[in-house]
């Protein structure tokens, strides 16, 4: 059987330039959830998919070049991998129907082909010429096994000396995904399309199906911050319902992650808010001198017959390419062992590429990265350098322990030391957030980030991977430090987040910005926030301009969501006893149902402006209302069932799919369109009554 030889790798702050390289085999063999393995595609398959095939060439001189990494990725993000072989061939079999983007990757070289369509029953034909570089590249020789077609057991061999002596950087795990045939799970590695429940592992002749003795099994250690779902409140006795807006997007991204893997979903991992905020709303834009531009709009609730729901909107304008201020980025990566995974480091180097791609000369760049300790593996660099922030790029490799405090102060302090006046300034933290030595808690964490906010350094959080994905602590982080948290699952998130909502990420137009909404008790009984559980603020901190709050960037739309109850109604909950000591003030004659009080700071200010609107009228029908309050109502509901909300109503599945497939609208990312699936694959996954 096939060994796999020791891979040596040096310090990770200095591995060479074959890093890339390593890191894109091991996604290749490993991921390849596009393309089938194992034999050629069936009749049957053939009839339904399609292939791409090509050949990859040096542009100067023609030869065929072997052990090109070449990524086929389809418009959802989904990665096929496969390397050519030693006449330079490709070929992916099993495609959908569609457009596809093929990318090859050789030594430092990267080079994209677009719009390639696949058609079913045919092989599109996509040749490939790149520059071949003078690049170190790793040559394992092994002879390839002899198959016995009549078994259908499939397995890699570890000798002792590699269970004893595994190199750097390289867990037990990792060895087992690189053998052909081999597909990570939720819970640890799969063989040729069976469950990883379906493995056995034999050491020295016994069969252990736990693992193998001294194994790292996979610990499931995902962390989500416990939420309590808003209640109803009695307009009476709380007039006001005051937040903080939040622009993160990271529980749809994780969400669907959880879908495509077919795994249990934790109520905690969903922000209702951040489902409705992860996509686009047609909302006008800002057309005065107030950064961003509030819409409402009043239907009757799909949940609540006789009660209503206000949909709240902001948005602000989108930036100009060639109006963004010079920017200071300082890439904060987690290089620990825990970041070696195809989804992780992986990932991550190719996520950084793509916004590298968009930097201009006047931008400058610094990489710092931390595993053990923290290290400048890149000091700033102008943007007109590319080169040189690709090979720091390339250089990373994934080992040891994860002193995420330590990298945070460095970066921040190397973010200061380049700190452009009148620019964006930014540190943006890629990590799976397992901080384990050195300032490992949440709170130190995020007393940590705020004290270094007060230098008018932003956040950008992305976070990586699964099976010990800290999403509480990294959407603390962002909450905490003046930034957002966005989780990135594929190729086509990253590009979605980095380059397609660039300016949203990394640009800010207004800080601190908290809205305070107050209801007319002649209107209104009672009402309930939707989400946004964990940005409540008390009414008192509304005008205080000391208390953060969250930023909104250029470009960006966000839509919270209220429930009303009219007077008349009876207002949801346990009953409220009337005070003994004060009496409710009366009630005004206005036919206001409630007024919108924004505060937001500009950039750089230390005091807040306010901006009022009014709110009145009657509710329309839901059907006569747009395509975005649908939208967004249909996602609230489905974060409301995901959650077990216990204020949700009459709302079901079947409505939620309906409300939504009929609320897609124009879609020209196919977003929407996409997150049909993922409420059908949530509701396969979702616990049965």
């Amino acid at each position: 059987m096939w060994k796999p030889e020791p891979i040596r790798r040096p310090h990770p702050f200095r591995q060479p330039g074959r890093a890339g390289r390593v890191a894109l085999a091991a996604l290749a063999l490993a991921a390849g959830t596009l393309a089938p393995r194992g034999g050629p595609p069936t009749v049957e398959a053939q009839a339904a998919t399609g292939s791409i095939a090509g050949v990859v060439r040096d542009r100067d001189t023609g030869e065929v070049l072997a052990g090109a990494t070449v990524v086929i990725t389809d418009a959802a993000g989904t990665i096929a991998p496969e390397i050519t072989d030693e006449h330079g061939r490709y070929r992916v079999d099993g495609l959908r129907p569609g457009r596809y983007r093929v990318t090859v990757f050789y030594g430092d070289v990267q080079v994209e082909r677009g719009e390639v369509i696949v058609t079913a029953g045919r092989v599109t034909k996509v040749a490939v010429s790149v520059k071949a570089v003078s690049s170190e590249v790793i040559t394992i020789t092994a002879s390839a096994p002899t198959i016995d077609p009549t078994t259908t057991t499939t397995g890699v061999t570890l000798t002792a000396d590699y269970t004893k002596n595994p190199p750097v950087g390289r867990t037990f795990g990792a060895a087992l995904g690189a053998a052909a045939g081999t597909q990570g799970d939720s819970l640890g590695v799969s063989f040729s399309g069976a469950t990883s429940a379906q493995s056995t592992y034999v050491a020295q002749g016994i069969n252990t199906p736990s693992g193998a003795p001294g194994a790292d099994v996979a610990h499931h250690t995902e962390a989500y911050a416990r939420l309590r779902d808003n209640p109803f409140h009695h307009v009476a006795l709380a007039p006001r319902s005051t937040f903080s807006i939040d622009v993160d997007t990271a529980s749809y991204a994780n969400l669907r992650r959880f879908v495509r893997e077919a795994t249990p979903i934790p109520a905690d991992a969903i922000r209702t808010e951040e489902l409705i905020n992860y996509f686009r709303y047609r909302d006008p834009e800002p057309t005065g001198p107030t950064p961003f531009a509030v819409t409402t709009e009043l239907a009757a609730s799909p949940w609540h017959p006789g009660f209503q729901l206000l949909r709240v909107a902001l948005r602000t304008r989108p930036i100009v390419k060639d109006q963004v201020l010079p920017r200071n980025l300082v890439f904060l990566l987690d290089v620990s062992g825990s970041m070696e995974s195809p989804e992780k480091l992986p990932l991550l180097v190719q996520s950084m590429g793509l916004l590298v791609d968009n930097l201009r000369p006047q931008d400058q760049v610094a990489i710092v990265v931390y595993a053990g300790a923290e290290g400048v593996a890149l000091p700033t660099t102008s943007g007109a350098d590319k080169a040189a922030i690709r090979a720091a790029l390339a250089n990373l490799a994934a080992g040891g322990s994860t002193n995420g405090g330590a990298g945070i102060t460095r970066a921040y302090a190397l973010a200061r030391a380049s700190f452009l006046t009148g620019g964006v300034n930014r540190v943006i933290l890629c990590t799976d957030g397992d901080f384990n030595v050195g300032t490992t808690s949440e709170g130190e964490l995020t007393r940590l980030i705020e004290d270094e906010r007060k230098h008018g350094v932003y956040l950008s959080v992305l976070g990586f991977g699964m099976g010990n994905l800290k999403d509480s602590t990294l959407e603390a982080l962002a909450r905490d430090g003046n930034g957002n948290y966005a989780y990135i699952d594929s190729l086509a998130e990253a590009r979605k987040v980095l380059i397609a909502e660039g300016g949203a990420t990394l640009v800010t137009v207004a800080d601190d910005v908290k809205l305070q909404v107050e209801f007319n008790p002649a209107q209104v009984a009672g009402y309930r926030l939707i989400g946004y559980e964990d940005r409540l603020l008390a009414d008192r901190d509304f005008a205080d301009d000391a208390k953060d709050a969250g930023e909104l960037g250029a470009g960006h739309s966000v839509t919270a969501l209220y429930e009303l109850v009219p007077v008349g109604a009876t207002v949801p909950g346990p009953a409220v006893e009337p005070l003994t000591y004060q009496t409710p003030a009366a009630a005004t004659g206005s036919r206001e149902l409630l007024t919108i009080n924004v505060r937001y700071k500009r950039p750089g200010a230390k005091t807040s402006t306010l901006s009022r609107h009014a709110v009145a009228g009657a509710p329309r029908a839901l059907s006569d209302t747009s395509d975005d309050f649908r939208w967004s109502a249909a996602m609230a509901g489905l974060g409301m069932l995901l959650r077990g909300a216990p204020d949700r109503g009459a709302v079901t599945w079947a409505e939620v799919a309906a409300l939504a497939k009929g609320a897609v609208g124009p879609d020209p990312e196919g977003y929407r369109k996409d997150a049909l699936a993922v409420i059908a694959g949530a509701e396969a996954l979702a616990p049965k009554p």
